[in-house]
């Protein structure tokens, strides 16, 4: 009887856990350097999953198709849907407003969301990127 409370003990555990890391909270690795100078290459981040509802700036993970394999990738969001974004001589435009960026410290070529086909972001979608402009494939 002993031995079945001490099972049953981390039989709750393990349910925890796997309910937390399903519906609550999980672990992610920062892979790569397109994060730098603000996340570094392997840190260990928690993902919140009770979370909807996203604003200029949050860190998000996202799941990203790369040669057969699911990847999750680590960016800032910069751009809400409905918005127009440009980078126009290292800054950022939204609806045709500079936007202050102090968490980068590096150089951003210019672009506009015209070169995707797009004249504003999509209901449902976002605009990513990494922190680390020079060295991120977004």
């Amino acid at each position: 009887m002993e031995k079945y409370k001490e099972a049953l003990s981390y039989v709750v555990i393990i349910v925890v856990v796997i309910l937390i890391r399903t519906f609550i909270a999980t672990p992610v690795i920062v892979s790569g350097d397109s994060m730098i100078p603000n996340l570094k290459d392997n840190q260990i981040l928690i993902l919140s999953k009770l979370t909807k509802k996203y604003e200029r700036f949050d860190i998000v993970v996202v799941r990203h198709k790369v040669i057969d394999q699911n990847e999750n990738l680590v960016k800032r969001i910069i751009g809400l849907p409905g918005e127009d974004v440009e980078y126009k001589d290292n800054k950022l435009y939204i609806n045709d407003k500079v936007v202050d960026e102090k968490f980068i410290d590096c150089e951003t070529a210019d672009f506009n969301l015209a070169s995707l086909g797009y004249l504003e972001i999509p209901e449902g979608y976002y605009f990513i990127m990494g922190d680390n402009r020079g060295d991120s494939l977004d």
